[in-house]
């Protein structure tokens, strides 16, 4: 896949590997990236971003350990399944809320703080799954 967008912030708290591994999953679970796509090689893109070889090779090896991914010799790390693809009217919500959250003012953590709050009420008021 040569249309793979990703941006790690090597100033931010959260480990390289992990932002990265959170944006496939993300691109994944959205439906930009499909079955079958290919990622960069990893000295690639470890190379595109500025990156230790490690630092994507990890973040590689858990995304295949959460089945998102497959590593295969002739053909690289290839997306293995599409799960669920979140709905179009709740990523226009995501999007509205973190363009209205942006121009308020806030900083990217607190935006997440506040989504991470937030699910973790609503989390709370659910019944639990059996």
């Amino acid at each position: 896949m040569s249309g793979l967008r990703v941006v790690v912030d090597t100033t931010s708290p959260v480990p390289a590997y992990e932002q990265l591994r959170r944006q496939v999953a993300t691109l994944v679970s959205t439906g930009v990236l499909l079955a079958g796509d290919r990622l960069p090689a990893a000295r690639a893109l470890a190379a595109d971003l500025g990156l230790a070889l490690g630092t994507v090779q990890r973040a590689y090896r858990e995304l295949e350990a959460a089945g998102v991914v497959e590593s295969r010799r002739r053909t690289g790390t290839v997306i293995t399944a599409n799960p669920v693809v979140v709905d179009e009217e709740v990523r226009w919500a995501a999007e509205g809320y973190v363009e209205r959250a942006l121009q308020a003012g806030l900083a990217h953590e607190e935006v997440l703080d506040l989504v991470r709050d937030a699910l973790l009420r609503a989390s709370s008021r659910r019944a639990p799954v059996r």
